[in-house]
């Protein structure tokens, strides 16, 4: 007999994986795949501008994304690979198409952008908290979704995932 806590945790994934199936089947992915196209697109589509952002020496983060009132601004890791770097824009690309509102803890945000800039003055003009574990974990398992939806099981990593019981991510 399932308890409670598992039966929740079951559906709560069982949601989580309808959510991520209706969001792949209307996400445009171009081919081949190229993370600042999805973007613009997915820009496209919500009439909102998406802006990626490289900075270099992000400190404590990858990446993060911040809505301001208009424009969705991806901040990410330029000194990295590309596969890294489009893997951060795609967790970022996540929490936003997941409506995901709030972000990394704001004393991270102030630090890793506007190191030069009192924290609580950006705290006051950011005004957010931290995702939760399930928020993360669903961006990270929406994120490797996508960038593997064109070519599925064709990749090393893909059969590393499954044959590691991948579908535990969310």
């Amino acid at each position: 007999m399932v308890g409670g806590a598992t039966r929740r945790l079951l559906v709560s994934r069982a949601a989580v994986r309808r959510r991520h199936a209706v969001l792949l089947r209307e996400l445009p992915v171009p081919v081949p795949f190229d993370a600042g196209a999805l973007c613009a697109r997915v820009a496209e589509r919500r009439g909102r501008p998406i802006r990626l952002v490289p900075m270099a020496g992000l400190t404590g983060v990858c990446g993060m994304w911040v809505a301001t009132d208009t424009a969705d601004l991806v901040f990410h890791e330029s000194d990295t690979t590309p596969p890294h770097r489009d893997h951060i824009i795609l967790h970022e690309l996540a929490h936003l198409l997941c409506d995901h509102r709030i972000s990394i803890p704001l004393a991270e945000q102030a630090r890793a952008l506007l190191p030069d800039l009192d924290p609580d003055v950006v705290r006051r003009v950011l005004g957010r908290t931290a995702h939760s574990g399930p928020e993360e974990r669903e961006a990270e398992h929406l994120a490797y979704l996508i960038r593997h939806r064109g070519a599925p099981g064709t990749t090393l990593t893909t059969r590393l995932h499954r044959a590691l019981g991948g579908d535990d991510l969310v």
